[in-house]
């Protein structure tokens, strides 16, 4: 009797076994879109996850690292301990203290079960070797023990602040901003040691040559006049009638958000909504003769595609808006102004044609430029601090480095 006991218990491992792995596969496989693993881990042209995508700050480039089970470059040699160790702690197997640009003060919100399934998903992928590409760091941050003091600073692991009065979707969107989605890690402005600026959280920030958007409730630069489905519609298609997703948030969209199920599109937008405005600083208006300089070279080079007044509207109709657009008028130009330099692409639009790619404008001279980003941010009703040539220059020369 014992032995048919025995069989029974073997046979109903063995039935149940198989797809208990494939649920923590598949949980796994999400997780790595919420983390949006492979925006990061990915390079153009290369195999999914083998790593090698530049992270630029004013102390250098860091680059990502191989995360396939390739065993002599990748992650095949570690432990599920050794992966749950470098999510929670930043230290890699071996010791070694990883650059906060891989985002463990965030992800140490992320719970074992999950880092367990995380880690199973990734052991699925195909093996690449790929040896990591060297980081190029000025002194002393080349020399990694710096990472302790800066971990004292920075890494502070405490219980998020929930209120009394939460709602499960609040929860959820608290959970999914601050941890796996690591939104902070481009939206809160960065202190010179590239750490959060914690008193002004997703007030929007500058990180590799980008502004990430204001995500408070500001009304002059956030999401202030933002309904709960724009933020939805955004995150899932990278346009709605205020902005256009442009440089790292365009690949957020591409690889992350666009692949989230609704219910966690909607817990986003609910934590967002929910977040007090965190206003800029106070600015004056362009001058005169610079709107009028502006509004020259808006005619001559924008309007064909934009309108006249921003505002695009039948055979143009999907070219974005530049009117209320909140990445436009937000306080740091240098997403406005890098695109001008470096042209874009707008995200396609379900069912509907895709658009030409905007050209770039490099020729113009950075006072050129200043003008025509100063018209575009502050014509329209639209109200931003107005740009320098100074500004296009740093910008300009930063982009050819």
């Amino acid at each position: 009797m014992r032995s048919f006991g025995l069989l029974l218990a073997v046979a109903f491992w063995a039935w149940t076994a198989p797809a208990a792995a494939q649920d923590l596969v598949a949980r796994g496989r999400y997780l790595a879109i919420l983390a949006d693993c492979s925006g990061c881990h990915t390079p153009p042209n290369k195999p999914p996850f083998s790593g090698g995508v530049p992270f630029n700050a004013q102390f250098g480039t860091v680059y990502s690292t191989n995360i396939t089970p390739d065993r002599k470059s990748g992650i095949g040699a570690w432990t599920a301990d050794d992966f749950y160790h470098a999510l929670h702690e930043g230290i890699a197997r071996g010791g070694k203290h990883l650059y906060p640009a891989f985002p463990y003060i965030y992800f140490e919100r992320i719970s074992r079960p999950d880092t367990d399934a995380l880690f199973a998903y990734l052991h699925t992928l195909k093996p690449v070797y790929q040896p990591p590409t060297p980081n190029k760091l000025i002194f002393p941050v080349n020399f990694r023990f710096g990472l302790i003091f800066w971990d004292w600073l920075y890494f502070h692991k405490k219980p998020p602040d929930i209120p009394v009065n939460a709602t499960a979707a609040w929860k959820r969107g608290e959970y999914l901003v601050n941890g796996p989605g690591h939104c902070a890690a481009c939206h809160t402005p960065k202190t010179v040691l590239f750490g959060d600026k914690t008193e002004r959280p997703l007030a929007g920030g500058v990180v590799d040559n980008w502004y990430a958007a204001n995500l408070t409730g500001s009304q002059i630069d956030g999401l202030g006049h933002w309904r709960h489905e724009d933020i939805v519609r955004f995150l899932a298609n990278g346009r709605n009638k205020y902005a256009t997703a442009a440089g790292s948030m365009l690949e957020k969209v591409t690889s992350s958000t666009s692949h989230m199920a609704k219910t966690d599109l909607d817990a986003i937008a609910t934590y967002l909504k929910g977040q007090p405005p965190q206003d800029s600083p106070p600015f004056e208006a362009p001058r005169r003769e610079q709107m009028e300089r502006g509004r020259g070279l808006y005619l001559a080079h924008c309007q064909k595609c934009h309108a006249a007044d921003g505002r695009p509207t039948g055979e143009s109709a999907n070219y974005p808006s530049l009117a209320g657009d909140t990445l436009v008028t937000g306080h740091d130009a240098t997403t406005v102004l890098r695109i001008i330099l470096t042209g874009g692409k707008a995200p396609a639009v379900p069912g509907k044609e895709e658009i030409r790619p905007m050209p770039p404008f490099d020729k113009l001279d950075d006072g050129e430029i200043a003008d025509m980003a100063s018209y575009i941010r502050n014509a329209w009703n639209n109200r931003a601090p107005p740009v320098g040539a100074t500004d296009v220059h740093s910008l300009r020369r930063a982009l050819k480095n």
